[in-house]
């Protein structure tokens, strides 16, 4: 495959003229490492003298289930530690009595668990990280498990809490040190971030309360909620951690993720129901899962990463879309022919 890098950068320029996003950056890679990489546009537009840079920390917003929760569930699975098919009653106390005691972690993974679609965890809790524990882990079903694919963030705050319960550890401190460390990944944290990060980092959307743009803290408001750690969002990381973690997913190794995990989790789970769905992970738009076999996650502030085990090939972009706004259609005009570029 011949890589037409100066398309790719005059692609990515191109949405940073039409106000997509403020920068982006980019790497596309195999098993062995990174083939090519780049960056455009600027870190923030009110500083035009700091341009968007390889070693930029972005706020990935939902490709924390990946980084976090995907991957250490995936150790405890791996380790034998949790059964993906039995009922989270039947092993966790906090569920017993209560209606996701009937679903089961693999229906958590592929959005079939029938969980309430509500989100906003301040309204429906409180402001205590217990109550809101509580409250997530013993709220009705929106509808019975197994009946319909919806997406819902509960499945992967639900599963932060699963990982915290089987491991003994804080979902931050469960990830760092058994993916993160291990796989190499030194920029890749939940936030707040260090001050010496923060000049580092991009920034995302206006905070009402302080007027300026969110830097180094997540866009995310349960992230915020709950300290800036959680199954939902919370982590910060560079293109070049994501493509460490990329890698590794195409060689898996002991110290992280098995490669059990890694072809169990890129496969489709939900039969008949649509839009099919593997662990966390989705067939890329307009694509095949068997005949393509190309694999997505994207985070809400602009984030992507894509895998494809039969072609031994990962990329990633990540933008601070989010400066600019919460409308989704820009970027996916982005997103998919920058796949297409990077695959085809």
């Amino acid at each position: 495959m011949t890589l037409d890098t100066d398309r790719i950068h005059q692609f990515l320029d191109d949405g940073v003229r039409d106000k997509v996003y403020p920068g982006a950056v980019w790497a596309t890679g195999d098993a062995n490492g990174t083939t090519a990489s780049g960056a455009v546009g600027l870190l923030d537009p009110d500083e035009p003298d700091h341009p968007m840079r390889l070693d930029t920390i972005f706020d990935i917003a939902s490709l924390t289930k990946i980084l976090a929760v995907w991957s250490t569930i995936g150790t405890l699975v791996e380790a034998g530690k949790l059964q993906l098919e039995a009922p989270l009653g039947t092993f966790w106390p906090e569920t017993e009595g209560h209606p996701l005691a009937d679903v089961t972690a693999q229906q958590l993974l592929t959005h079939t668990a029938g969980l309430p679609l509500r989100a906003n965890l301040r309204n429906l809790y409180g402001t205590d990280p217990q109550d809101i524990r509580d409250g997530v882990l013993r709220e009705a079903l929106h509808r019975p498990p197994g009946e319909a694919v919806e997406y819902t963030d509960r499945a992967a705050l639900i599963l932060g809490y699963l990982a915290e319960h089987l491991a003994g550890e804080p979902l931050d401190q469960l990830a760092t040190t058994h993916v993160w460390q291990p796989l190499g990944m030194t920029e890749t944290s939940f936030g707040p971030l260090s001050p010496e990060k923060v000049t580092r980092s991009a920034p995302t959307e206006l905070d009402d309360e302080t007027g300026r743009h969110l830097k180094g803290t997540a866009h995310d408001f349960s992230a915020r909620l709950l300290g800036g750690v959680c199954g939902i969002a919370g982590a910060f990381t560079t293109a070049a951690d994501l493509a460490t973690f990329a890698r590794h997913m195409l060689t898996p190794t002991e110290s992280a993720f098995g490669a059990g995990w890694v072809q169990e989790s890129l496969r489709v789970h939900t039969g008949s129901l649509t839009p099919p769905r593997g662990f966390f992970w989705h067939p890329a738009p307009g694509t095949d899962p068997e005949a393509d076999d190309v694999w997505v996650h994207y985070g809400f502030t602009g984030t992507a990463l894509w895998i494809s085990p039969s072609r031994q090939r990962w990329a990633v972009l990540l933008s601070n879309k989010l400066y600019y706004t919460r409308d989704r259609a820009p970027l996916s005009d982005i997103r998919d022919p920058f796949r297409t570029l990077t695959f085809e």
